[in-house]
């Protein structure tokens, strides 16, 4: 049965986050709809992020399996055709080996963030930033982001529901500039906690707002308690930009050396029949 890769591209304004639900529409069950439209199967797609309400993506990655061969072209423009009317689009698509997954192959993704910095209401970009009137240092919350590179227990920036087994991640790198009106926040890791980029975000704010000092940063990583953390930024700003993966025959190595091992503890301890 082969494997397809398919890079997604879509304005999370419409939906109730990427994963499927029963009690809105989301973006996986799009996919899903348009691939039943043009293969007439009914499948299950696996995604690199389950992002929010309202979260959009440039580089969300997913992978689908079919149960023939199709030209990866055939399969991007049919599901392009059969997304329609909604926001979503199939960037490109890949043939995978049969152990690739779009979720646990990945080793990197990457998060911006866009505050739209002025005065006047939005028009063409409401609900595609975050609307901040007051002005904003974006050095000073580049400094301050700093302190979240690296190694830490975000117990104070993720949400009080995270799921997660343990909240230390390792963040590569925290990046904040000013493009005229437009104040970019561009973060990386291998993975995130549910809230944790906006909930850095709309801290890093009070910065540059001049509000918070970066050592407070420091102190409210170290609290590890939710209430220490600023205000949460709004999902409109948030985009998933490019989900990484290791080279494929590293990928392929690894799955066999995981086979090996499971088969190994399955034999040393078979379990109860």
């Amino acid at each position: 049965m082969p494997r397809y890769k398919l890079t997604v591209e879509y304005d999370g304004r419409p939906f109730c986050g990427w994963q499927r639900q029963a009690n809105g529409p989301t973006v996986q069950a799009v996919i899903e709809r348009a691939v039943k439209a043009f293969s007439g199967e009914e499948v299950t797609i696996g995604g690199a992020g389950r992002t929010d309400t309202g979260v959009h993506a440039t580089g969300q990655v997913c992978h689908v399996d079919l149960a023939r061969p199709w030209p990866v072209k055939t399969i991007m423009g049919a599901m392009n055709f059969h997304c329609q009317p909604d926001p979503v689009v199939i960037l490109d698509c890949e043939e995978m080996h049969e152990g690739f997954d779009a979720r646990f192959s990945a080793i990197r993704r990457s998060y911006r963030y866009r505050i739209h910095n002025r005065l006047q209401p939005l028009t063409h970009q409401l609900g595609l930033a975050w609307h901040v009137k007051h002005d904003l240092d974006a050095d000073a919350m580049h400094q301050a982001a700093q302190e979240f590179v690296g190694h830490h227990d975000f117990t104070t920036f993720r949400h009080s529901r995270c799921q997660a087994k343990s909240p230390e991640k390792t963040l590569e790198n925290f990046c904040v500039y000013r493009s005229g009106e437009i104040v970019i926040a561009e973060c990386s890791s291998r993975s995130f906690l549910h809230n944790q980029v906006r909930s850095m975000v709309g801290t890093l704010r009070l910065v540059g707002e001049g509000k918070w000092r970066p050592g407070d940063i420091t102190n409210a990583l170290a609290a590890r308690d939710r209430r220490a953390c600023g205000p949460v930024a709004p999902a409109d700003g948030l985009y998933l930009t490019r989900v990484d993966y290791r080279p494929v025959q590293v990928d392929i190595d690894a799955l066999a050396d995981w086979q090996v091992r499971k088969a190994a503890m399955e034999a040393a301890d078979p379990g109860e029949e």
